[in-house]
């Protein structure tokens, strides 16, 4: 765990926000938009005793993280996996779902939740390796378009 606030963290959540906003505009997004989305979508929840932030290196390079917070007592939400598309494939998506897993049950959660976008193809892929399964939808997020749901214990 580490806290979403380092210098490491935070490169890695600009480079999801830069990803997902890019894919979703189908376009490149500029340095303003990123700070932008940093502020619409903040990250405060991923801490203690509500949350945590897991960065993920590889060699010692910070590569990829994710986060987690709780929408109940036994409800975890994973929010903001990212992969470095120069890590991908090398395993780290299944590390860093173990490790915020691991942390979900710490905090006392029987069951992972999260949404995403039709377009984001990869991540869904690594959802359903992993045991998650496509759920009726519990929010209406902006951007939600599937939802899944893993039991932790």
């Amino acid at each position: 765990m580490e806290p979403y606030t380092t210098a490491d963290a935070t490169l890695l959540r600009r480079a999801y926000y830069a990803e997902i906003a890019g894919r979703y505009w189908k376009r490149s997004v500029t340095e303003a938009e990123i700070d932008q989305g940093m502020l619409d979508f903040p990250a405060d929840g991923l801490r203690p005793p509500t949350g945590n932030f897991v960065v993920g290196r590889l060699d010692g390079r910070p590569l990829a993280c994710g986060g987690i917070f709780l929408l109940d007592p036994a409800t975890a939400e994973l929010t903001r996996i990212y992969v470095d598309s120069s890590a991908r494939g090398t395993g780290g998506g299944a590390a860093l779902l173990a490790a915020l897993e691991e942390e979900a049950r710490a905090m006392g959660a029987e069951r992972m939740r999260l949404d995403t976008r039709t377009d984001l193809v990869e991540a869904r892929a690594l959802y359903a390796r992993h045991g998650y399964r496509e759920i009726p939808a519990y929010n209406s997020g902006p951007y939600a378009q599937h939802w899944f749901e893993k039991p932790l214990v």
